[in-house]
């Protein structure tokens, strides 16, 4: 029987500062912050959930940083990195998931979470 309550979760939230579309770079160099729930060439707007951070408090990320290109190239040269899989957020998933600050935000295309307000609170 599915009776009971729901955990709430320990963990605080990514949360998106910046409208664009999510690159590789940033996913990448804030992989070792927390687990995503979205892939490079997502787009993304200001107070979007993003991802799990790793610690109880959220973190405001930019997830649209692209990488400075410049003409030198290092002697290692680009190497083949990959991205931890994202966590796929289901309808049920995201219901569960949520926070008494966030909501779930259904499209035909994608199941999004966002916090409540869109403009950044002080944390």
């Amino acid at each position: 029987s599915l009776v009971g309550e729901i955990e709430a979760r320990c963990n605080g939230v990514i949360i998106v500062f910046e409208e664009g579309v999510a690159t590789f770079y940033a996913l990448k160099n804030a992989e070792d912050r927390g687990v995503f729930f979205i892939t490079p060439g997502t787009k993304v707007y200001k107070g979007m959930i993003v991802g799990e951070h790793n610690r109880p408090q959220d973190l405001d990320l930019n997830v649209c940083k692209s990488k400075q290109l410049t003409n030198h190239r290092s002697a290692t040269g680009d190497e083949l990195v990959q991205l931890q899989a994202p966590v796929d957020m289901s309808l049920e998933r995201a219901l569960e998931y949520i926070g008494p600050d966030e909501l779930v935000e259904i499209t035909p295309e994608s199941v999004r979470l966002r916090k409540v307000s869109k403009k950044l609170v002080k944390r």
